[in-house]
């Protein structure tokens, strides 16, 4: 087991200087159009000191992408300048700086897109009360959006970021291929597990094809994964090992798996035995290293997740408690906050719809 104080260098040739891991969360704070306000930038500057990495909140590679008001966007060079800003910010703190990138695909809604209608693998809606029915994606379509993906991978090593993270996780794009309950399609991109993985296999080469070609200094690559579906059908936790499989074995720098406790247990009975977060632990077989994530507040739930992950990610303790990793550093555990959920969704900024404030105490 790894102390959350030590150094980890990824394959890629990053160091990070611990192993706390700001999670990525949404706050909305950006403008209309997806550039970063001044806002957004001291949010991130409060809380990188102290952490090994900052992963911002979701970014969408393309318009047809957003998944709500207000989100961060790198679908265009426009955006360039002040996403060059949030990296330098988060860097200037001793941080590494990470863009989570992402589609919304079906997790959306007509008037967020300007009354286009959302996409996904398939025309089935996602099982959500205002959920609407999306468009299945053309072979066109799904050629540019894994193109859009390397682009987005290039902008973010020309704002000097130090990585991207691939939001496979919380219902978006990556997983609604993945999952047989959002990809009903019957050609070379559903069916089986191979097929509905070849949007993500495409994904991840574009976006390594980007680093190869673009990056001019170490640059890391994540990818973020949900453990299961409540859906029928949808993703069991037998398919999650399957794709621990296949990730493992690519260019990855790390997985990310995205939970609201970092002990919850699946619901597969052949797989629960011990918590999610141990089970992928052994199926990556020290090929990866695993970011933990869900419910740590204290110093007692660092030291637990590194039993089964590498890294520590944090979310909720961070929105209300900005400078945690701080008291963590300087053993000032009386002085961290501790606030009950109903109280801590008072500290998320702007995060209405909560999506990614989210990944801490609801995951798919």
């Amino acid at each position: 087991m790894s102390h959350y104080d030590t150094p980890l260098t990824f394959k890629s040739g990053i160091t990070i200087a611990n192993r706390l891991i700001m999670s990525p969360m949404t706050t909305q704070q950006s403008f209309y159009n997806g550039t970063v306000t001044r806002d957004e930038i001291q949010y991130y500057v409060d809380r990188a000191k102290g952490l090994g990495a900052v992963i911002t909140g979701a970014a969408n590679v393309q318009a047809l992408g957003k998944g709500w008001p207000g989100e961060l966007s790198i679908a265009s060079d426009d955006m360039l300048p002040q996403l060059h800003a949030l990296a330098s910010a988060i860097q200037a703190q001793g941080a590494k700086a990470i863009v989570q990138i992402f589609h919304a695909g079906r997790m959306t809604h007509e008037a967020t897109l300007g009354g286009v209608q959302p996409v996904s693998a398939s025309a089935v809606a996602a099982l959500r009360p205002d959920a609407e029915v999306p468009r299945a994606m053309t072979i066109a379509e799904i050629h540019e959006t894994v193109q859009a993906f390397g682009q987005a991978t290039r902008r973010a090593i020309e704002a000097g970021f130090d990585g991207v993270e691939l939001h496979g996780a919380n219902t978006y794009l990556l997983q609604q291929f993945f999952s047989p309950h959002s990809n009903r399609r019957t050609d070379e991109y559903g069916g089986t597990r191979e097929k509905r993985y070849r949007f993500v296999d495409e994904v991840l080469q574009s976006v390594f094809a980007a680093v190869k070609q673009y990056a001019k200094r170490p640059f890391l690559v994540g990818y973020r994964v949900s453990p299961e579906e409540f859906e029928t059908p949808g993703i069991r936790f037998d398919d999650t090992l399957w794709l621990l499989d296949q990730l493992k074995v690519t260019d990855l720098d790390y997985v990310h798996l995205s939970l609201k406790d970092y002990s919850r247990v699946s619901r597969d009975e052949q797989h629960n035995q011990q918590s999610m977060l141990a089970y992928a632990h052994n199926q990556l077989a020290g090929k990866l290293p695993l970011i933990g994530v869900g419910g740590v507040r204290t110093r007692a739930d660092v030291t637990a997740v590194l039993e089964n992950a590498e890294l520590v990610a944090v979310g909720q303790q961070l929105l209300y408690d900005p400078t945690w990793a701080v008291k963590l550093a300087t053993g000032a555990d009386d002085a961290m906050l501790q606030v009950p959920f109903k109280e801590a969704v008072k500290f998320a900024p702007l995060s209405t719809p909560l999506h990614d404030f989210a990944a801490s105490f609801y995951t798919r």
